[in-house]
């Protein structure tokens, strides 16, 4: 009796939409956006610095057209606390109003930046790195990265038989000296993956990045003997680079000051979360100049030479607390963010006139590791997770197309060189353009956010982590609080949190939110007391509290 043989075809995937709106054709300012059945996630939120323009304003995504489009995100996902990567959700996540996911020192990051346009924080949802959830309409597995800020991580994003590992940021160090390793057993148990969405940065980079345990051990040579006040910068955001200065300060008898806002910030994030927990106690800048200049380290931003950064003013003498002097060493622990060359030499020329001695990695290789990967790096990522196809990001057109040239020798496919607006389909085969969008160039003006806070020189905002007894009805603190103070001597973290605990005892309230309110009113009366000073306190309730 013959048989009638039955052939099944496999279901055909449905497309998923790829549309980035920064972060393609240039470096900086990352968003992407991914949709599935219309549904769709923002996988982060990222700035640029125009330092091609007057004043140096601030440029964000174009968003305008989306909701013309019909795309509304239900999620962003931040894969590391960098300004290219979520600087702009303080102006771009009212649009959306989304749950924001980030690991613990990103979403720190996040909730500042949240607080500064005077906004909620309770969007904000903390994932650790490695962990698996749904953001969207996508199953989302984090995979630890190394990069030059601790918690980065890649993202596997998966939705019917899609498996998308968009890289982020990262590099392969065998030894930070924070954070996790790149590991090759997280990246070949996701194997094989249909489509990377890779960093390109350094594409065009024969040597494989230095490690930042290198970076330390050159600050520390540079360092000895040394006389005179020694001034290192470098990004705020860099907590092992900030580490590494520190304990080589400590070494070497060195006090240390911090200079700029966005350092101060960092710097109480970092010992709040743990990461700088060996770093030294600090000098105020005011008291520095009491000290003799050999016995003293200033750890400062601004390195990218932005004009109305507190490095600048030091460079003119036009610093209210400091004055550089003939012998003095001044450290450029980074490299100049392409755009930014001519204005961080400018800044290097304008010390050296000043008799200062300057340092940088162009004349000591060695002060700087760079966070990305370079040619050797994306081979073994490729090696690793064996991907069909890939889609390079995070970079302009001469080094997504390096990135292409290291992925055709190891028979990986990749079509496209995306630019920002380019609306683009994915079949899990084959990708093609919808359409590219015309996009403008949103620009901020620093000026107009110098003003802002003109009011708030006596302003606490205090971020409370929470979670809701139900066997007692009553709220408990839970974790570390986040204060950022614009008072000097303001109260130490103990003192505050003992008050933050024996006030809770008493105290009923049905949501975060109404908690919130009655804390700010009795916190303003107490510190008022503590501190014999006006002080408008906002406090921000974070519920941690699981729902089942």
């Amino acid at each position: 009796m013959d048989q009638t043989r039955v052939q099944v075809r496999p279901r055909r995937r449905s497309e998923i939409e790829i549309l980035p709106l920064g972060g393609c054709g240039e470096i900086g300012m990352n968003l992407m956006l991914y949709g599935f059945q219309s549904r769709w996630l923002i996988v982060d939120c990222g700035m640029a610095l125009r330092q091609d323009l007057p004043d140096t304003p601030l440029q964000i995504p174009d968003i305008s057209s989306l909701a013309t489009l019909g795309i509304h995100p239900e999620a962003i996902v931040i894969t590391h606390g960098h300004e290219d990567h979520l600087g702009a959700l303080g102006w771009l996540w009212p649009r959306f109003g989304c749950p924001i996911h980030a690991t613990p020192l990103a979403a720190g990051i996040a909730r500042q930046k949240l607080v500064e346009q005077g906004l909620a924080t309770d969007a904000i949802r903390t994932f650790t790195p490695g962990a698996r959830f749904d953001a969207g309409p996508f199953s989302v597995q984090s995979l630890n990265v190394a990069h030059s800020i601790p918690e980065s991580v890649s993202l596997l994003l998966e939705v019917d038989r899609h498996r998308i590992l968009h890289t982020g940021d990262w590099k392969i160090d065998p030894r930070p000296l924070l954070g996790a390793r790149t590991r090759e057993q997280d990246f070949t148990r996701i194997a094989p993956v249909d489509l990377v969405v890779g960093d390109s940065t350094n594409a065009m980079v024969e040597d494989h990045s230095r490690s930042e345990s290198e970076v330390a051990a050159t600050l520390e040579q540079l360092m000895a003997g040394r006389e005179g006040r020694i001034v290192v910068s470098c990004f705020a955001s860099n907590l092992a680079r900030i580490l590494a200065t520190g304990l080589a300060a400590r070494r070497h008898h060195r006090r240390i000051a911090l200079l700029g806002r966005a350092m101060e910030k960092m710097v109480r994030l970092g010992r709040e979360l743990g990461y700088l927990e060996d770093f030294p106690d600090t000098v105020p800048l005011s008291d520095i100049g009491y000290l003799p200049s050999e016995e003293t380290l200033i750890l400062a931003t601004g390195s990218q030479g932005e004009p109305r950064a507190a490095l600048s003013r030091l460079a003119a003498n036009q610093h209210s607390a400091l004055e550089i002097e003939p012998g003095d060493c001044i450290i450029f622990s980074s490299r100049a963010i392409p755009g930014n060359e001519r204005a961080v030499t400018r800044l290097q020329q304008a010390f050296t006139q000043r008799g200062a001695h300057v340092f940088s990695d162009e004349t000591h290789p060695g002060l700087h590791a760079s966070g990305h990967p370079g040619r050797d790096e994306l081979i073994s990522l490729y090696q690793w997770v064996k991907p069909a196809h890939l889609l390079p990001v995070h970079g302009e057109s001469a080094h997504q197309q390096a990135h292409c040239d290291i992925a055709d020798t190891l028979g990986i496919k990749s079509s496209i060189l995306p630019v920002n607006g380019q609306w683009l389909r994915w079949n899990g085969k084959r990708m093609t353009t919808e359409e590219t969008l015309p996009l403008s160039p949103i620009i901020i003006s620093q000026r107009k956010r110098a003003r802002k806070p003109s009011n708030r020189q006596n302003d606490t905002v205090i971020v409370l982590p929470v979670t809701y007894q139900t066997d007692t009805g009553q709220w408990q603190r839970i974790g570390r609080m986040l204060i950022d103070s614009q008072i000097s001597a303001f109260v130490d973290e103990e003192t505050l949190g003992d008050w933050v605990d024996i006030t809770l005892e008493g105290m009923t309230a049905r949501s975060a939110r109404e908690l919130a309110h009655l804390l700010e009113e009795m916190a303003n009366h107490w510190l008022k007391e503590q501190l014999r000073q006006s002080s408008r306190v906002t406090i921000d309730v974070v519920d941690t509290t699981l729902h089942e």
